[in-house]
């Protein structure tokens, strides 16, 4: 699976050079920013505002309730899931974001480690 890999540190315009690609390729950006895929933090964490949504298909962008549990491992899954639906139907993936453990993820794989028991994590 193919897509356009966009990361950097904060404020260093991946977010403005991801949807310049995307309105001129035909692009679909999907976030790589742990921060950003929290609902109710879009002016805290500089997620795209409303308008910069309207003008290419964003995923992964608030998606997630401030109290939610979300790891690595969840955002894999979501991303190779959408990175896969937006290839199928020949649009272009461009990921774009921060977080470096995400893109290590991505483009390497996450090391096999044991389910963690919720009942042990409750009572941490």
């Amino acid at each position: 699976m193919r897509a356009l890999l966009i990361m950097g540190p904060t404020a260093s315009g991946k977010s403005a050079l991801a949807l310049a690609l995307a309105e001129r390729i035909g692009g679909e950006i999907v976030n790589a920013d742990s921060m950003q895929v929290y609902r109710d933090f879009r002016v805290l964490t500089a997620r795209p505002t409303v308008e910069e949504e309207s003008r290419a298909p964003h995923h992964l962008y608030g998606h997630v309730n401030a109290g939610e549990l979300y790891s690595t491992g969840r955002w894999l899954t979501e991303a190779v899931s959408t990175i896969g639906k937006i290839v199928a139907r020949r649009g272009i993936p461009i990921v774009a974001g921060g977080t470096g453990l995400y893109f290590k993820a991505l483009t390497q794989g996450l090391a096999d480690i044991p389910a963690i028991d919720p009942g042990l994590r409750q009572r941490l």
